[in-house]
Order: structure tokens, then sequence, then C-alpha cells
């Protein structure tokens, strides 16, 4: 294949890993903030992401975002054809800069739950993101980095401040408002800690994919953006916990992964613009809009942002790319330029802000239509793992009398045969699921 490097093509495949294993880790994160009785609906609305994105990119997705515009165009890299070239601009195959752009998607489709768990239905939201991704992510993808306006007007998005964490925050904020808030939101605290950690460490990894992959080489610019992503993501981690200590009393693990999770939102935008030095500015200064964000808008109690979404996506992007406007080593206002890259990326960005909140409405009302949006309040206040996906985290639901999936299902396993006229002795894989079906029934409702 000719110009190809073998080099920076093994680099870009383990970036397509690594940001991947950022969807997974996304839904630790968010699973060990909710209730118990949500954790598994919650990891869930992450991992099906997985699912629905890779078939919506393959099918339109890539090619929309990626191809010309026009009367009977966009149409060329419709189930990943055309891809056995290496791809304009790269030294990488076009299907691996398929498949890299693929987990983008990915991982932006699944930040959106953030905001509206515990309460959405899940095949609602699992409809929503298939139409969010082709209506919403596509258009500022092609927009920004496939050659569209935004980025002919000059604004620069290294990684993705506007197409992902914008895009997906500002359209997390508006699902939340239309949804409404949650039934049981004062009695909401996070229940498993150590998944917030976990999580929040397995972003921090799959960042390095994530902003060094989008180097598109193994290169300078590839090392200076892994460098400025940790270093941008302890500068906001310490700042978070410092704010924290200050108003509160206690660094919290939870105030120290979020803090994390700001610096390296905040520094998406301009990860291979800004010198390790001015990562300390962008991760600091974009920690404290998030975390001041975040408790102005619990604050004033107006829409129910469940974890916090909008706070740590939209408004770290949207602060990131303003950040670079000042810090980028080329064109920021700390170097000395004329400030036109800061006026193009408030632009881009507010574009980005203003696009996603009215496509995002149109959806809700669309489908609001044709479905209902909302679980029941019953199903609400009891938890919605055991009414949506007849499972569990922890265990039997002792209020519920059913068992957990691997009770349930277990049954498909025997007994080992006993003599005629003997009862068998209960086991592990069916005494549970027996006497708990027995007495309790079956309590699944539709999804």
């Amino acid at each position: 294949m000719e110009g190809l490097n073998n080099g920076d093509t093994a680099w870009m495949a383990m970036s397509c890993a690594l940001v991947l294993f950022m969807t997974p880790g996304l839904a630790f994160f968010y699973g060990g903030l909710v209730r118990d009785n949500n954790i598994v609906n919650t990891m869930m609305m992450s991992i099906i992401s997985m699912g629905l994105t890779t078939i919506t990119w393959l099918v339109f997705g890539f090619s929309w975002s990626f191809d010309e515009w026009g009367a009977g165009k966009g149409f060329t890299y419709v189930g990943f054809r055309n891809l056995d070239a290496v791809w304009s601009g790269t030294t990488m195959p076009g299907l691996t800069f398929a498949i890299f752009q693929m987990t983008f998607a990915i991982i932006a489709a699944a930040i959106i739950s953030g905001a509206v768990v515990e309460r959405i239905r899940f095949s609602a939201y699992a409809i929503f993101i298939v139409v969010w991704v082709l209506a919403v992510y596509v258009p500022l993808c092609h927009w920004i980095w496939g050659g569209g306006w935004i980025a002919e007007m000059g604004a620069k998005d290294f990684a993705g401040g506007t197409v992902v964490h914008i895009s997906s925050g500002t359209s997390a904020f508006a699902l939340a408002s239309l949804l409404g808030e949650r039934k049981h939101r004062a009695e909401s605290f996070p229940s498993n800690l150590p998944f917030v950690i976990l999580g929040g460490g397995i972003l921090w990894l799959g960042w390095t994919g994530f902003n060094g992959g989008s180097a598109f080489a193994a290169n300078g610019d590839c090392a200076l953006a892994i460098a400025t992503t940790y270093v941008a993501a302890a500068s906001a981690m310490v700042m978070w916990i410092t704010v924290e200590r200050i108003l509160d009393g206690a660094p919290t693990s939870v105030g120290a992964m979020s803090g994390a999770v700001a610096g390296l939102v905040n520094i998406t935008p301009c990860a291979g613009f800004v010198e390790p030095l001015g990562a300390i500015g962008v991760g600091a200064i974009g920690a404290l809009c998030c975390i001041f964000a975040a408790r102005g808008l619990k604050k004033l109690n107006l829409v129910d942002d469940s974890l916090d979404c909008f706070s740590l996506h939209g408004v770290g992007g949207f602060a990131g790319a303003i950040l670079g406007g000042f810090f980028d080593t080329g064109d920021g206002l700390i170097y000395g330029s004329d400030g036109m890259l800061l006026v193009k990326n408030l632009a881009g960005a507010a574009f980005g802000v203003i696009y996603s909140a009215a496509v995002t409405a149109v959806i809700f009302f669309l489908m609001r239509l044709v479905m209902r949006m909302r679980v029941s309040e019953e199903q609400e206040l009891e938890g919605v793992d055991l009414h949506c996906h007849s499972e569990v985290a922890y265990g039997k639901n002792e209020n519920s009398g059913k068992p957990n999936a691997f009770g349930e299902h277990s049954q498909r396993f025997k007994p080992e045969e006993v003599p005629a006229g003997s009862a068998p002795a209960p086991t592990l894989l069916t005494s549970t699921a027996q006497t708990s079906m027995a007495e309790g029934g079956q309590k699944a409702t539709e999804v």
C-alpha cells in the first residue's frame, strides 16, 4: 500500500483500542455515581453504544462525516467500502482511520447518558443515540474534521472539544431538561466509589489514544499531545480537590476523579497546540470553570443533570476551546497573536452548543410523539435495573424476591442424577432461582 507507514499504523491501531476502552471506563465512572439499584442500567447505557454506534457508523456515519456533501454524494464509504488505500493526509489505511473515528462516536453517544440516568427508558435511549449520531454528531464532525465550514473558518479542534464534548454535553443537558428531574433526586448518592476511581483511571489511560492518536502518527505532535493531556489532568485534579478542601473541608475521591476528567476534557481541543506549561493553565482554569458550573447549576436547581454531564463535558469542552485561543503556541493571545483564533474558536464552540441543543430538542419531541420516554414512577422509585434488565448488580434483590441473572439463567444447568424417589440436593445453580421464582413470580416489564 503506497504511502503506508507500519509504525504509524501500529500506533493508530493501539489508539483505537485505547479509545474504545474508554467507554467501559465511562460505564464504571457513571455506574459508581448512581444508586445501587440503577448500576446495571447506567453501565448498560454506555456499553450499548459500542454496539449501536458501531453499526450506525459502519452503514452511514463515517461516509456522511468524511465524504463530500451534495446531491447524490455522501455514499462513497458506506459499509466501509473504498477504504483499501492510505487515507489522505495520513500514513495509515483508510479502514484504520474509519475505526479510529468510530471509537470517538461511540463514547460521544455514551457520554449523553450521564445526564438522564435513573429515569429514561432504555429502549428510548437506544433509539435516541442512533438518531443523535446521525443528526448531531455526524454534521459537526463533517464541519470540523471533514473539511466543512467550521474548519475553513479557521477554528481549531485537535481531538474533539466541540465534536465530542460540547455536542454530547449540551445534548445531554437539553435532553435532561426536557425529560424532567428524578423522583428520588434527593435520595440519590454514589453507591460505589471504587467504581468511580476505576472508571476515572481507565478514562485517563484511554485519553492517551484519544488525544495522542489524534496526531494520526507516532511523531512529535503525538508526544506533545500525550504530555499535555497528562499534565492538564493532573493540574485539574489538584485544583478540584483544593477547591473542595477550601469550600467543603475535605477533598473527595469523586472530586479527584471529576477534576481529572475535567482536565482531560479541557485539554482535548488544544492538546497538540499548547506547551506542557500551558497545559497546567488549561487544566487548572478549566477545572475552575467546571467545578463552579456544577455547583452553580445545582444551586439554581433548574435542570436535573444527574451526573454533571454538562458541567464536565459541555462547559469543559467550551472552556478548552477558549483557553486554546490564549495558550496556542502559534496563534494564542499569550504568544502575541491578534486574537482571531480566540474569536474563531468561540464562534465554532458557540455554534456547537446551539446546534446540539436545538437538534436534540427536535429529536426528543418527535420521539415523544410515538413512544414513552420515561420509565414509570414505580419503576423509577424501586430502581430501573430489575424492571428493565431483569438483573441486579449485587446478588438477590430482597424486596422483589427475584433472583439475579446468574441464578435465573443458570436453570439451564441440571443437577446430577439422584435415585428415584429422592429429592435432589439444592445447589447454588438451582435452589435460589427455583425458590424465588415460585414465591415471587415474574416482575420484569417491557424495556
